[in-house]
């Protein structure tokens, strides 16, 4: 190589070596600065990993809270029905008056015979004094819903009542209305906690070919509904989202952007 060249060498190499430092120098800012936005994304993935967990972990001790809240409330549900069962029978049973109970629904059937004349709705004094026996028992179950529904037997009803029915359904519906009104007006229990429901001759108990089964058709049923234990009417509480962190972003333009 001759001599007068060998400057333009020394500077193209020189120049060369720059550029590789300067490259080197960037590609190691651009790893730091890659590095760096990486950390920073998995600390901030670890902290909402937390979150999450605090969260999550919060979420399982209310429900196991509120698992055993109504554990004990179906307990106690069960002992009231156990209760409230044994008194009705105590104070209630007798020829006339039968008490089943099926699913927690406690039943009470009276004959007609001592509440109601033939054909007629008025409440009979023996009647009026078995009603109060009843909301005197069911005021100390005030959380408990009360149908009173009445039956008839089959055989129709061909001249109108004194009290205006034609068929055994009206007759039917008329009863458990009285009784319902009764048990509300005199006896005083929450009419919230009272309907009345006829079913006239087609809910019978007994075959109506003899005396005997139509006169166990000829009824009032008395139904207390199991507690509540969780109101469907009542409006449910929106449960909470729990956050569920992002993935780890792309820092591969963040780096870019921050070596350039």
């Amino acid at each position: 190589m001759p001599k007068q060249i060998w400057p333009f060498a020394g500077i193209l190499s020189a120049l060369f070596l720059g550029a590789v430092v300067v490259l080197q120098l960037r590609e190691s800012k651009r790893a730091r600065a890659e590095a760096e936005i990486q950390a920073e994304a998995a600390s901030q993935f670890a902290e909402a990993l937390s979150r999450t967990n605090q969260l999550l972990d919060a979420e399982l001790s209310l429900a196991r809270a509120q698992a055993a809240e109504l554990a004990e409330q179906v307990q106690q549900a069960t002992t009231d029905r156990s209760q409230l069962e044994q008194q009705m029978r105590s104070e209630l049973d007798s020829r006339n008056i039968t008490i089943s109970e099926l699913q927690g629904r406690l039943t009470i059937d009276i004959l007609d015979r001592i509440l109601f004349d033939s054909g007629e709705s008025e409440l009979k004094p023996e009647g009026q004094q078995v009603l109060l026996k009843l909301a005197e028992l069911l005021q100390k179950n005030t959380n408990r819903q009360v149908q009173v529904v009445g039956h008839t037997d089959n055989v129709p009803i061909h001249v109108s009542t004194r009290g205006g029915y034609t068929d055994n359904w009206s007759l039917s519906a008329g009863r458990a209305t009285a009784a319902v009104r009764f048990l509300h007006e005199k006896a005083g229990l929450d009419p919230q906690r009272l309907a009345a429901v006829g079913f006239g001759e087609f809910r019978p108990i007994a075959e109506n070919t003899t005396a005997e089964g139509r006169a166990r058709n000829r009824r009032i049923a008395v139904v207390i509904l199991p507690e509540e234990i969780a109101p469907t009417d009542q409006p449910r509480t929106k449960p909470t989202p729990t956050p569920v962190p992002s993935p780890l972003p792309d820092t591969q333009a963040d780096a870019d952007q921050t070596a350039d």
